[in-house]
């Protein structure tokens, strides 16, 4: 089979388009025939070093497709089934075998495509709104990288839970997106200063809640923005990591708090996997959440996939076809 491989951290260069051996199952494994996967910044992490890897690694944490083999102990899936997992290496590929407990159905209202999108970047998004902050009714909101996959599924249920959402992007397209995904105001930040427009925007109040998934770019004016008792949620790095910070400031600007949250904590048990996953996928089908699938690329392109998401090209998912 075909799988992307990384012998060494580096740039999209060192990401190899190369032949393997289709992984074999163990007793509680499911072989599963990759028919999308996704493609997230936290594979960029990987890639870099920044989150280091014990190499050789085949990249990729998101994937869906059918299942192809299962197990002698694997009871809940059979060979067809459609299925979807996160948070199991090794999506970059023609195949590869994903822990059963690690597993969910796909409905099938739902696409393999749409699961692929939807596990890490939607289940993203189920814990930031439900679990790390859970929002209320009235809430103000400020999401950065509004246009961005977590970013236009994150506005979407903002607004299910009835909050005012204001949202950053680089471009007026981007704008557009955001502001069809349902925020009530967006903000060039290439033009405008965002913490002043928001500080503006809500009276001098600021918001409940920032989600930043930017990271050192954004990071201590994202804080500016926040009201009294208001929660600043870090969830990505995509301009770099924040490295310095008094913890002393969060009293001086109102007894904020902070936090830096990974999915993978939030879906560690089986029930806490489905829960989200389901919650997710019932979204969809109610229609309350729409994802944007705008950039496919082969998997033999990875590195024009990865080159096209740190610089900011993209909106919406990005896939990769094996």
């Amino acid at each position: 089979m075909k799988a992307v491989r990384i012998t060494e951290f580096g740039a999209p260069e060192v990401m190899s388009y190369e032949e393997t051996e289709i992984p074999s199952c163990e007793a509680t494994e499911v072989l599963v025939k990759i028919e999308a996967s996704g493609i997230n910044y936290i594979d960029t992490y990987q890639r870099t070093g920044l989150y280091p890897v014990e190499l050789p690694y085949t990249l990729g944490l998101e994937g869906a497709g059918t299942v192809e083999q299962v197990g002698e102990q694997v009871t809940d899936f059979s060979k067809g089934d459609r299925v979807a997992f996160c948070g199991v290496p090794g999506s970059y590929a023609e195949y590869t075998k994903v822990p059963e407990g690690r597993l969910v159905s796909l409905p099938d209202e739902v696409t393999t495509k749409e699961g692929a999108a939807l596990m890490l970047q939607g289940m993203t998004v189920h814990y930031l709104t439900q679990s790390t902050y859970p929002i209320q009714r009235g809430d103000r909101c400020l999401i950065q990288a509004a246009a961005g996959g977590v970013g236009l599924l994150l506005i979407q249920i903002a607004k299910l839970m009835g909050a005012y959402v204001i949202g950053t992007v680089s471009t007026e397209e981007k704008a557009v997106l955001a502001k069809e995904a349902g925020a009530d105001e967006v903000i060039l930040y290439t033009q405008t200063d965002f913490e002043k427009e928001t500080k503006r925007l809500t009276d001098g109040k600021g918001v409940n809640v920032v989600y930043d998934s930017v990271g050192k770019a954004t990071f201590e004016k994202s804080i500016n923005c926040l009201s009294p008792l208001g929660y600043m949620v870090l969830f990505g790095n995509a301009s770099g990591p924040v490295t310095e910070f008094n913890p002393a400031d969060l009293a001086q600007k109102g007894s904020l708090f902070l936090t830096r949250p990974s999915l993978f904590h939030y879906i560690a048990d089986r029930e806490s996997l489905e829960k989200r996953a389901g919650d997710v996928f019932r979204w969809v089908k109610e229609k309350n959440l729409k994802v944007r699938i705008e950039h496919l690329f082969p998997l033999a392109e990875v590195q024009e996939a990865h080159r096209s998401l740190e610089g900011r090209k993209t909106t919406g998912k990005v896939l990769l076809i094996p």
